[in-house]
């Protein structure tokens, strides 16, 4: 028996209105409007700093709409810390930090479950520390 499926591009399973649904709920956001500036803010950061194969594989897992943003950045020069990142976005959103943090966890995390836990912890793997309470997860350091 041949795994002739095993080369197409994985489809995305979630909608964008879905998506969005999930980020209201998951952050008690009053309005879809609210969830989609979170949407859109996180994911536009995120998408500079993701590159290779790894923003590939979640661009096609994510819906097209919220894959276009992700793909529109273009990968940033240097890295960002996990809070780094949470601060670019409240100094690009001008919003406190608190609300940036809270608004970055709630979209990452439905961002982790589109992913599936192999494609998160390679993600994982290539960004700096910091991302892995973002996403949901705890961050495990390896002893030296």
């Amino acid at each position: 028996m041949s795994d002739r499926g095993a080369s197409l591009p994985q489809l995305p399973v979630m909608t964008y209105e879905r998506l969005l649904e999930k980020v209201r709920y998951e952050a008690a956001y009053p309005t879809r409007e609210r969830a989609e500036e979170a949407v859109r803010l996180v994911l536009s950061g995120l998408g500079g700093q993701l590159t290779g194969d790894e923003r590939r594989e979640l661009a096609a897992r994510l819906p097209r709409e919220a894959a276009r943003v992700l793909t529109a950045q273009h990968p940033a020069a240097s890295s960002l810390t996990g809070w780094a990142f949470v601060k670019d976005l409240a100094a690009r959103s001008n919003a406190p930090l608190a609300t940036t943090r809270w608004d970055t966890g709630c979209v990452l995390a439905t961002v982790a479950d589109v992913a599936g836990p192999d494609l998160l912890t390679r993600l994982l793997r290539r960004l700096p520390s910091g991302y892995a309470l973002l996403f949901g997860r705890a961050e495990l350091i390896q002893a030296a």
